[in-house]
C-alpha cells in the first residue's frame, strides 16, 4: 500500500521527522509531498489554507481517504511495522488522544518558534512518483 504525507518542507521539527519516516521506511509505503509544492498539492484538490491544519496522509490507492493533524501522525504509525501495538494502546488510554490532540495543534501552531524555519524547502527524496534521486529533481 501506498500513502502520501504532506509536510511542512520548511519547519525543522517537520523535516527531521520526515528524514526519520524515510530512514524507517525506505519509500516502502510513504512518499512526500512538501505544503510548499502548490503544483502538486493541486493534483490533490488540497490548498495552502488546508495545510494550516496540519500535515496530511493521504491513502495512495484511495485518494478520498485521508487523514489530518494529529490522526495522521496516529495513521503514520499504525502503519509502520510493529507500530499498531503502540497507537491501539495510546487510543484506549483515557485522556490521551484528547491530550494528543491538543499537543499537536500547539505544536502545529508554534512549530517556528519553538523549532525553527528551514530558509529552503526539503524536498524528501523519495518525493510522490518518484523512486529515486535519478527519477526526480529532488534537492535536500
Amino acid at each position: 500500500m501506498n500513502y502520501n504525507v504532506i509536510y511542512d518542507g520548511t519547519c525543522n521539527l517537520c523535516v527531521t521527522l520526515v528524514q526519520l519516516l524515510e530512514n524507517l521506511d525506505q519509500g516502502q509505503r510513504f512518499e512526500y509531498i512538501p505544503m510548499q509544492d502548490l503544483e502538486q498539492l493541486n493534483r490533490f484538490g488540497i490548498t495552502s489554507q488546508d495545510c494550516e491544519m496540519g500535515m496530511i496522509l493521504i491513502d495512495g490507492n484511495t485518494p478520498e481517504r485521508r487523514w489530518q493533524g494529529s490522526d495522521a501522525a496516529e495513521e503514520i504509525g499504525r502503519i509502520l511495522p510493529g507500530g499498531e501495538v503502540f497507537v491501539a494502546a495510546y487510543r484506549t488510554m483515557p485522556g490521551m488522544k484528547w491530550m494528543g490532540d491538543r499537543v499537536y495543534e500547539q505544536v502545529r501552531d508554534n512549530r517556528y518558534t519553538l523549532f525553527g524555519k528551514r530558509s529552503t524547502t526539503y524536498k524528501s527524496v523519495y518525493a510522490v512518483g518518484c523512486r529515486s534521486i535519478d527519477n526526480c529533481d529532488s534537492v535536500k
